[in-house]
């Protein structure tokens, strides 16, 4: 009797009906917290390398962090759970185009790639488009959850590189604003792991009820 009461599934009440999170929703859940971990890892110890190292820097260190950030976060963008599946798809797109951009100025330049995009910010408009969708997250987790630390992101990431892409930002600005993007973004990855799962799933109903929308449009 014990066993059958624990083995049964919580039932949650959502605005369009009932719904119980599976074990795979759980995992895809841990998936996403563990892509922002190692999104948030990746970027700051990049920014530190940058920020606080007095040795000359190793700039194909700089370009595998940014490698594991970017693979990191698409498998987080892949993971999440938005109600807007448009907004959802476009936020992987702009991911997309910032990956193959910065393959593609990888390969194709002599420069490393950190270097590259320094010393030409029109790269902006090609790589930026991951931080688009970086910034696409903290929105969505300010919105969401009410979270101090994204939504200083949110307004921060856009500050740094648009000030990047039009010159107005001096050097020190730039890097006191990496290191508070670097540190909040940790904070952010490091509180998402003590925060119940539950809540990154959402109301199942919603998506049930936009999926059945979506097919009877077809």
């Amino acid at each position: 009797m014990t066993t059958q009461t624990l083995s049964t599934p919580t039932v949650y009440q959502g605005q369009f009906g009932e719904f119980i999170i599976t074990q795979s929703d759980r995992i895809g859940v841990i998936v996403y917290r563990g892509g922002l971990m190692v999104a948030a890892l990746s970027f700051a110890i990049a920014s530190a390398l940058v920020l606080f190292n007095n040795q000359p820097i190793n700039y194909q260190i700089l370009t595998l962090l940014y490698a594991c950030f970017t693979l990191a976060l698409g498998v987080s963008l892949f993971t999440i759970h938005i109600y807007m599946v448009m907004l959802h798809r476009l936020l992987q797109v702009f991911w997309a185009i910032g990956t193959i951009t910065s393959i593609a100025l990888a390969l194709s330049s002599p420069e490393p790639l950190a270097i590259n995009v320094y010393n030409h910010p029109l790269t902006l408009f090609g790589i930026g488009f991951t931080f688009v969708a970086l910034t696409g997250i903290y929105f969505k987790e300010a919105f969401c959850f009410n979270r101090l630390e994204t939504k200083f992101l949110t307004f921060i990431v856009p500050l740094l590189l648009l000030g990047h892409l039009v010159g107005i930002l001096p050097i020190q600005w730039e890097q006191v604003i990496l290191g508070a993007w670097a540190s909040l973004f940790l904070v952010f990855a490091l509180r998402k792991t003590v925060q119940a799962i539950p809540a990154d799933i959402g109301d199942k109903s919603v998506f049930a009820y936009l999926k059945q929308q979506s097919a009877a449009k077809v």
